[in-house]
């Protein structure tokens, strides 16, 4: 079946876009707004884009109002943020973040988190995240209805179980994030793996 995305099926981009590139990862992001409260929200149109230097995307969408969402005001004025990744230990904690609150009500007490500093930006990192990865914004790209905000990784902290320290390489084994499947309520394991060697 042929979908017409410029014309007759326009209105259902979202839905099938969302529900056939899957599984995404989810940057779980902390900012800081002007008074200074932390916001953490989670966003599953993101992804690591390159390595030179080191950059991630994440596009945080507009509020049915069409005002932007708490991290895009937030990051917008600091230029910081922080990406902390999600397991499955820390899903469910995730999920609480993605409610909706009162501008200035910060996510991380209402789901039950604690916050620790960052080493190279101001806003805070998930202290329960496997990782972390600190930014600073290096653009933000306006795309019709969409805010592809893009930073340079700074820092990147993790876990010491999941790493390899003579190799500084992730042990993937030991390492469970989880994706983000179709909207809105499917996510998915990671740990089902297999290898395939690349050719020569």
């Amino acid at each position: 079946m042929e979908f017409d995305l410029d014309n007759a099926h326009r209105d259902r981009a979202y839905p099938l876009l969302a529900t056939l590139v899957v599984p995404r990862p989810i940057a779980w992001v902390t900012s800081l707004g002007e008074d200074g409260v932390v916001n953490a929200a989670p966003y599953s149109f993101f992804n690591v884009l390159g390595a030179n230097p080191p950059i991630v995307g994440f596009c945080p969408g507009d509020r049915l109002d069409g005002t932007p969402k708490d991290t895009a005001v937030n990051v917008r004025r600091l230029h910081e943020f922080v990406v902390n990744l999600v397991d499955e230990a820390t899903a469910q904690a995730m999920n609480l973040t993605a409610a909706t609150l009162p501008y200035g009500v910060s996510e991380i007490s209402h789901a039950g988190l604690g916050l620790v500093p960052s080493a190279f930006v101001k806003p805070p990192r998930i202290a329960e995240s496997p990782a972390s990865l600190e930014c600073t914004e290096w653009g933000t790209l306006q795309i019709g209805g969409n805010r592809l905000i893009i930073g340079q990784v700074r820092r990147i902290h993790v876990r010491d179980e999941l790493v390899d320290t003579l190799a500084l390489r992730i042990r993937q084994e030991k390492y469970q994030p989880v994706g983000r499947m179709g909207s809105p309520d499917w996510y998915c394991h990671t740990h089902d793996r297999f290898v395939m060697k690349r050719p020569a």
